[in-house]
């Protein structure tokens, strides 16, 4: 006996022009859906990683550096910069600061020095560091010790890092890889690291524009219940040589050009929405008008105004469905491939998990879903009311 299902599928099956048409229509809203909020995650997402997991509440850099460091730590940019270490002290100095320690960025030139690709080198003081032990001691287990290295995520995949140690030469010094250090989501990932007792013999070959009364980066953490932000205009009014970020400040140009990103893309996404809507209106609108002697009929026969609506809501959530499927998979598929060319997104120093793209992926389908029944919503509920005698008289 056949069902409403079945009925369903027949009714789909009949114009099949038109329903591909409408499935498509519906894919190519939700790909789109789920390309525009893939990139405004991915961008967000980034920022937020990188500032959680900073580990520090200020960053002190020279005047001037602030947005070179932002591109190091958000975007694997490749920079070095340097002040005076003296600043240091007069950082420490400041009301609200509670520890300090330091960071000295240097750039390797593959075909000048080192056996690895270009890459940053960061030196850091062990005794004062509270941004890398953290995962140091997790991999390492022990400090590093002269002459020793250990590389970040994503750098030991450029190394080629192994299970066993490895040696590299940079800036004319022999330097055991020891280890990699898990991902932590930053730029940092895309570093190599070493103690800055080695700075000495790197200074002395000359490979570098360094001295040694010269550092890179001050991270500061503030004592409980300080306002970050406090200390850091303290920094700046006091320290001329020097600007200073709160974590809330880091990545705040790229979350102003995410913001226009977002706004452009929202009026997109909704004016490909609407026209999404009337697309499925004026097709379900001509639904009605052809099959409103056939509804007639099924009225005549005994059938409920919500056997009409069940019907072609069925109709409305297959054609939904199959659309959201195709566009969840084709909107997943570009963010896949044709993401990393965008600048922007190929510089951050995170992805989306598979989670996060199943969620938004998800999210997309309602969207698509949503639109078609609203579209089919005034077509349906005119359908329901019609008169089966005056329909099949008029016909």
């Amino acid at each position: 006996m056949p069902t409403l299902y079945s009925f369903a599928v027949k009714n789909i099956q009949r114009k099949p022009l038109r329903s591909a048409i409408l499935i498509a229509s519906i894919a190519l809203l939700v790909g789109a859906l789920i390309f525009s909020l893939s990139f405004v995650m991915r961008v967000g997402q980034s920022i937020r990683k990188t500032s959680e997991r900073l580990g520090a509440d200020l960053i002190v850099v020279p005047t001037g550096a602030r947005g070179a460091t932002e591109e190091i730590l958000l975007e694997n940019k490749i920079k070095s910069f340097y002040m005076d270490r003296s600043i240091m002290e007069r950082v420490r100095k400041i009301d609200g600061v509670d520890k300090i320690t330091e960071q000295t960025y240097l750039v390797t030139l593959s075909t000048m020095c080192c056996s690895v690709p270009e890459a940053m080198v960061v030196a850091f003081n062990q005794d004062t560091d509270f941004i890398i032990k953290p995962w140091l001691t997790e991999v390492l287990k022990r400090r590093l010790e002269r002459s020793e290295a250990i590389a970040g995520y994503e750098s030991a995949f450029n190394i080629r890092l192994g299970l066993v140690e490895v040696d590299s030469k940079l800036f004319g010094n022999d330097f055991r890889i020891v280890g990699a250090l898990d991902r932590t989501g930053s730029g940092l990932d895309n570093a190599v690291f070493i103690d800055q007792g080695n700075l000495d013999a790197i200074i002395a070959t000359g490979k570098v524009k360094l001295r040694n009364d010269q550092t890179s980066v001050i991270f500061v953490r503030v004592k409980q219940g300080v306002d970050p932000q406090k200390v850091a205009a303290s920094v700046e009014d006091t320290i001329i040589e020097a600007d200073a970020m709160s974590r809330k400040d880091i990545g705040k140009s790229l979350i102003a050009t995410l913001k226009d990103v977002s706004r452009i893309f929202s009026l997109t996404m909704a004016l490909a929405s609407l026209l999404a809507l009337f697309l499925v209106w004026s097709i379900f609108s001509a639904i009605a008008n052809e099959r409103s002697r056939e509804v007639g009929i099924m009225r005549a026969l005994g059938a409920k105004e919500s056997h009409i609506v069940r019907l072609f809501i069925i109709e409305v959530l297959a054609i939904a469905l199959i659309g959201g499927l195709a566009g969840a998979l084709l909107g997943t598929a570009f963010t896949l491939t044709l993401g990393n060319s965008f600048g922007l997104l190929r510089n951050l120093a995170s992805d989306l998990s598979i989670l996060d793209r199943a969620g938004i992926a998800i999210v997309g389908s309602l969207i698509g879903t949503l639109i078609c029944l609203v579209g089919a919503l005034s077509p349906i509920q005119r359908m329901k009311r019609l008169e089966p005698l005056i329909v099949i008289k008029s016909e």
